[in-house]
């Protein structure tokens, strides 16, 4: 079956699970900070949060900002930053700006 010929539900239920293995993955990479993911591809793990909750405002579903981030995290945002989170280096700052210069 090709992409074009799937429902809208089959499609939805793809999508749902394809975010669901990019959550799963990040919850086992917490050795990639967030610095690193927003280098390389301009999101990170509070982007997908933020993400997660506008779809559930725009099916007008309240859904705390902590909420998102526990869902995204798979724990509460401050546990995760206090297990995981390192300082960046002076080289993913530099990076970073950089990026940030190039996409302005």
């Amino acid at each position: 079956m090709e992409q074009d010929q799937l429902d809208a539900t089959t499609q939805t239920e793809l999508e749902a699970a394809a975010f669901r293995r990019l959550l799963s993955h990040l919850r086992q990479h917490t050795e990639v900070q967030n610095i690193d993911l927003m280098i390389l591809a301009d999101f990170c793990r509070n982007c997908l949060s933020n993400w997660y909750q506008d779809a559930a405002e725009e099916r007008g579903i309240a859904l705390s900002k902590d909420a998102a981030r526990e869902h995204v995290y798979g724990m509460p945002y401050d546990e995760w930053k206090a297990k995981y989170q390192t300082e960046a280096t002076p080289e993913q700052h530099a990076a970073f700006d950089a990026r940030r210069r190039a996409k302005a």
